[in-house]
């Protein structure tokens, strides 16, 4: 597959596909595409959605809008407004309003923007001591939309709810204020839209700025389950792996963030070469995906995900929990069901697909482990402990909440054994703090 095609809200009729689809369900995508983001492309549209399975299909769930993941009186709103033809400013501000309760921001997002002086670095987050986020500004799109993306506000066009920069030297300015930084995240949107040649704009003012705490460069990226021909048949896929080949040899370890969110992702040529192609630079695929309902909540699809993954050459790192944005409710997983579906998976594996941490909330306080559920002193409770945190004191430590087996976020869950507050809530405004 050589020619890359893109489908938006603009042209997604044309797909062949949809000529069969009922009016009906195509009005839904359009409600739906108008408040959340939508874009697919013709790898994912040919090569991994099984539409003998539709709407049941999980890679058609994965990236299509459904109706039922805005709530019904958020869908009869936008409906409405499409219907009596609303201009395109007062369509937006329609749909503005919608996403504005949506939880555009969760984990406290904003509060990570730290300052170089007095100057705010819009395109920055640094929540972790060791770890650094960079939102290039090159990359704030993707190859396709996943409909559970907790980074939608990016691609809504609306400005005041992006992450974004172009100025590398301000990164690399605020990286030698920072010596406590080891790890570089570039994320976004995702940085594998870029040509090699405006990442390696990035890269380079990194490698050339003699930042010795700097060790390990990561790349969030979904395109090896969107688009594995990045990085074979793209006319510039052999410039990028001489790049990542550059960054390795330099002596920084390259990590690729995968995401892979159901099996089907892992089966196609296409993404076995790929895989092949980058391992070969010397950088190393980690791989992640939250789970989801509809999508991958059962233990045949991690634990083949988990196989697969270690049989290509990856490292499964993440099992996430959905994040509380955007369409939480439609993909909700309890706690107690996500860590039965990992625990039931992670039996299933040997040792060496073990490398993978969770059911794990990216929450406002920090990345938070469902251990597991337990009984003391005849109080069942969730065991959880903190994988990363805002405070680094915080790593590693494990406490207790009340079992609620309808919970599926942190700030549903209250502190066992009658104490007040959790521990982390103590001084909680200092751990927010950013330099």
């Amino acid at each position: 597959m050589n020619k890359y095609q893109v489908y938006t809200l603009s042209n997604f009729t044309k797909i062949p596909q949809l000529q069969s689809f009922s009016t009906t369900a195509i009005e839904a995508i359009k409600v739906v595409g108008n408040v959340l983001p939508f874009k697919v492309n013709n790898y994912v549209t040919e090569e991994l959605i099984d539409w003998a399975n539709i709407p049941e299909d999980p890679i058609y769930q994965l990236t299509f809008p459904q109706k039922e993941m805005l709530s019904e009186g958020d869908f009869q709103k936008m409906a409405e407004a499409l219907t009596a033809n609303y201009k395109k400013p007062l369509l937006k501000e329609v749909a503005n309003e919608i996403r504005y309760g949506l939880n555009p921001h969760p984990a406290g997002q904003q509060k990570n923007i730290p300052h170089l002086d007095d100057t705010p670095l819009t395109g920055i987050q640094h929540k972790y001591r060791e770890t650094l986020l960079f939102f290039p500004s090159n990359s704030q799109t993707c190859h396709a939309y996943c409909t559970f993306c907790f980074r939608w506000p990016q691609f809504v066009g609306i400005d005041e709810l992006k992450f974004a920069m172009k100025e590398t030297e301000l990164l690399v300015a605020y990286l030698q204020q920072h010596p406590e930084v080891t790890d570089v995240l570039f994320t976004g949107g995702d940085p594998m839209v870029m040509s090699a040649k405006n990442l390696a704009s990035y890269l380079h003012p990194l490698m050339e700025a003699n930042l010795p705490s700097l060790q390990t460069i990561r790349i969030g990226t979904k395109a090896l389950g969107y688009w594995p021909y990045r990085f074979l048949t793209d006319k510039d896929a052999d410039d990028m792996l001489r790049l990542f080949e550059e960054v390795v040899n330099k002596g920084y370890h390259l990590a690729f963030m995968a995401h892979f969110n159901h099996p089907r992702e892992l089966q196609t040529p296409a993404v076995e070469k790929a895989i092949k192609r980058i391992l070969s630079t010397g950088a190393q695929i980690r791989t992640q995906s939250p789970i989801m309902r509809h999508i991958n909540d059962c233990v045949q699809d991690w634990r083949d995900m988990w196989r697969q993954q270690v049989k290509l050459g990856c490292i499964p790192y993440y099992m996430f929990i959905a994040r509380d944005t955007g369409a939480q409710d439609y993909f909700a997983v309890t706690l107690e069901e996500a860590w039965h579906i990992y625990r039931k998976a992670y039996q299933q594996v040997s040792g060496v697909a073990r490398t993978v941490r969770g059911p794990s909330m990216s929450a406002n306080p920090g990345k938070v482990q469902v251990v597991g559920i337990t009984e003391i002193n005849g109080v069942e409770v969730f065991v959880l402990n903190f994988i990363q945190g805002r405070n680094p004191q915080w790593a590693n430590r494990p406490f207790f909440a009340k079992y609620d087996p309808k919970a599926i976020w942190l700030d549903e869950l209250e502190p066992a054994f009658n104490q007040p507050t959790f521990f982390f809530e103590e001084n909680f405004e200092e751990a927010l703090k950013v330099s």
